[in-house]
């Protein structure tokens, strides 16, 4: 375990390690923030303060506690504590681990709490090295991860092992902890003064991170020349700081959901919201610009054609102007496709159809639907008895077919009662009363 397990803030021994390491709690009574996790009379809690060992995953953005609750959990029910960082380690240091923690229970009985950090770098079978070994009793794992464990670790290591969620530290709680950090370190080296509205300031630009608000907070006082923290070097240290954004991962997709979600729920302004988190965590333009196309066909279709359009050319713009001036053009399409009629018929249709065509096979052309650009082809009866539309009355060959022969005539398309689509729908009626006049039935 680490020099300050016996000592929660030894930083007269070691004031060369950084604030945040310093200040990292070794009791729950010291522990600030989780307390859905930690709170009176609450599993997490319970399990430690009773020494009932379980393996678990604690799972959640940098900087909220995941670490820190592996250190408590191995002290407060007196295990031994090994740490691997997935990143660096291998199998070769998995089988060094399980061996150490074989000898610590054979020399004194005393459990071993392993952790493994970004647990979800780890392969399957380096995960599966882990199962036995969890199984006899030999160690207790204890792994963290930002990403979700449904999609990055095995069923067979997540049935053993209990997953709890941590959230983001709120500016409240991360303003605690700057401040329990200057009163502990009286003054950060016994001269930062600060005041509660610098504190938050500092507390808001680590967005949810209590490592991040630490560093924030030590680079405050290395700029400050007299003790006291002024407002402008509050302000330099924090600006620049990108929000949690983790392109590719969980919260990558959370936060283009939300997007696609608001737009489809006709809210311009959660839409404008989830753009701009977007951006201000450093997301790609063009690939929300991507998006959008998608939500115009997806979620607007015919009932505003004009969406595709505007999504193409918000697009167009991005590519033309980059940042920051192009954005503008982006949130004027999300605002269009918000406030636009909303049509899902033709992605359903699309859906439907491609199931259909999976399943049917490799049904034949029909025969008056075949090209015939040759004399073998014209004599072959290709396009033989076809029906050419325009020849007939009201451009609409009625009680005609376009499907294989034997296959069954779907109505894949089913307009909406909004937008465009009203008239489209009524149109697609009148059509196929057509049809019930020319073959007497329509077949369905």
């Amino acid at each position: 375990m680490s020099p300050a397990d016996g000592d929660l803030f030894a930083a007269q021994a070691q004031p060369d390690r950084p604030l945040a390491d310093r200040m990292r709690p070794v009791s729950l009574t010291q522990f600030i923030g989780q307390e859905h996790l930690l709170g009176p009379d609450k599993p997490l809690r319970q399990a430690i303060e009773s020494g009932r060992l379980h393996s678990m995953i604690f799972w959640g953005p940098p900087g909220t506690g995941k670490t820190t609750l592996a250190h408590i959990i191995a002290q407060q029910c007196n295990a031994a504590f090994l740490s691997l960082s997935a990143v660096l380690a291998g199998v070769r240091e998995i089988r060094q681990a399980v061996e150490q923690a074989r000898q610590t229970r054979q020399a004194s009985q005393r459990a071993t709490v392993l952790f493994i950090d970004e647990v979800h770098r780890f392969n399957k079978a380096q995960q599966d090295a882990f199962l036995p070994h969890v199984e006899d009793g030999t160690l207790v794992f204890v792994g963290a991860t930002t990403e979700n464990p449904s999609f990055e670790l095995n069923n067979a290591l997540l049935s053993r092992a209990r997953v709890y969620t941590l959230k983001p530290l709120d500016s409240e709680t991360l303003t605690r902890i700057l401040g329990n950090a200057l009163e502990r370190e009286q003054g950060l080296n016994g001269r930062l003064q600060a005041d509660p509205a610098q504190l938050r300031l500092i507390a808001e630009a680590a967005d949810g991170d209590a490592r991040r608000a630490l560093n924030l907070l030590e680079i405050c006082n290395d700029l400050s020349e007299d003790g006291r923290l002024r407002n402008a070097v509050v302000e330099e240290v924090s600006s620049g700081q990108l929000r949690r954004f983790d392109k590719g991962g969980d919260l990558f997709y959370d936060q283009i959901s939300a997007l696609h979600k608001s737009v489809r729920g006709s809210s311009p302004d959660g839409a404008l919201y989830w753009f701009c988190r977007m951006i201000d965590g450093g997301c790609d333009p063009l690939y929300i610009a991507r998006r959008i196309l998608r939500m115009a066909s997806e979620d607007i279709g015919n009932a505003d054609p004009r969406a595709l359009q505007i999504a193409l050319d918000a697009w167009d713009v991005q590519q033309r102007l980059g940042s920051p001036e192009g954005e503008l053009a982006l949130a004027q399409a999300l605002v269009y496709l918000a406030c636009a009629a909303k049509s899902n018929a033709v992605y359903l249709a699309y859906k439907a159809a491609m199931q259909d065509a999976r399943q049917s096979g490799s049904l034949e052309v029909p025969i008056h639907l075949r090209n015939a650009p040759t004399r073998l082809m014209k004599e072959l009866g290709h396009g033989k008895a076809y029906r050419y539309a325009h020849d007939e009355p009201e451009a609409y060959a009625a009680g005609e077919t376009y499907f294989p022969e034997g296959h069954p005539q779907p109505r894949y398309y089913q307009p909406v009662n909004r937008g465009l689509e009203i008239k489209i729908g009524e149109k697609l009626v009148h059509l196929r009363q057509l049809d019930e006049q020319k073959k007497g039935k329509f077949e369905v």
